[in-house]
């Protein structure tokens, strides 16, 4: 049994050593590695305990990875619910400053199409496609869209 919980706790740290987990995450690795039940929990209760497992961690590192890749907050509020992280961690995680994602939003448009908006409603429409894609909402878009003064 003692055996069996630090087994469980050594893949467990394996696994946080490399990247961040969500409990949910973390949880269904382990269940793959063939550690089930009450040991399971708590071996993951106590790296709770311990600091070394957190969702408002975890949260915080995937949203700003995505961020840094272009995707809005649609897209990464998604990934987080998928990976069974609470709203308002997400919430959180997901808090910038006004017209952040805006700003993001035109720098991902110039970024694929370059500077300068299209005057062509096809091109407008694929580069409006994009942005929906990558997570922007609609008012995001049309300020990126439009080129709105984004203070």
């Amino acid at each position: 049994m003692a055996d069996d919980q630090a087994a469980a706790r050594n893949d467990a740290i394996r696994c946080l050593a490399r990247r961040e987990y969500g409990v949910w995450e973390l949880r269904r690795k382990l269940r793959q590695k063939g550690h089930h039940g009450d040991l399971l929990q708590s071996v993951l209760d106590r790296l709770e305990k311990d600091g070394m497992l957190s969702d408002q961690r975890y949260a915080e590192a995937r949203a700003n990875s995505l961020k840094n890749r272009g995707y809005g907050p649609l897209h990464i509020r998604m990934e987080l619910r998928e990976k069974h992280i609470d709203d308002s961690v997400a919430e959180a995680a997901l808090a910038q400053p006004a017209g952040y994602w805006e700003q993001l939003a035109v720098t991902v448009r110039e970024k694929k199409f370059g500077p300068g908006i299209p005057g062509d409603f096809r091109d407008r429409a694929r580069q409006m496609r994009f942005l929906q894609y990558r997570g922007f909402s609609r008012e995001q878009i049309e300020r990126a869209m439009n080129n709105d003064t984004i203070e």
